[in-house]
């Protein structure tokens, strides 16, 4: 079940593989995901030490959170992944022009996960491109429909 999704970085970027990683949350963080309020549209991923690291990502504190602790909300979230697996994703950002975004926030099995992409930039004749294909896909739905009546 998705919580919360980037279709900003589907229009920015070119996604070219996907992967679920773990997040390592606090508490007041997991209580604030479930209760909605949580923004991925400004995050992405950067290495460091060998680690991946989530930044930006903006999870608002509940009023309801204890008083004994003082929540930052758009603190370095450590991801959770397989060795191997974040290996190989660093030696493919370390390729010039490529980054990692955060797409999609959701739950799987009770736990929290973030889909992560491996991201290309697009340029601005991409986009229109694209803005073109998704027109001519809606125009040829509209028309199809029309001829079933």
């Amino acid at each position: 079940m998705s919580i919360i999704q980037n279709k900003k970085a589907f229009h920015d970027f070119f996604i070219e593989e996907k992967h679920e990683v773990g997040m390592v949350l606090e508490g007041w963080e997991v209580k604030s995901i479930r209760a909605g309020r949580a923004q991925i549209k400004e995050s992405y991923v950067i290495i460091k030490g060998g680690a991946l690291w989530l930044i930006g990502c903006h999870i608002s504190p509940l009023n309801t959170a204890s008083t004994h602790i003082n929540p930052d909300p758009t603190r370095i979230r450590k991801l959770l992944l397989k060795q191997a697996e974040a290996d190989k994703l660093i030696g493919k950002v370390e390729r010039s022009g490529y980054t990692l975004m955060a797409l999609d926030l959701h739950f799987k099995g009770g736990w929290i996960k973030l889909e992560i992409g491996l991201a290309k930039g697009k340029k601005q004749h991409d986009k229109r491109e694209a803005e073109k294909d998704r027109e001519w896909q809606r125009e040829k739905q509209r028309v199809l429909k029309s001829e079933r009546r």
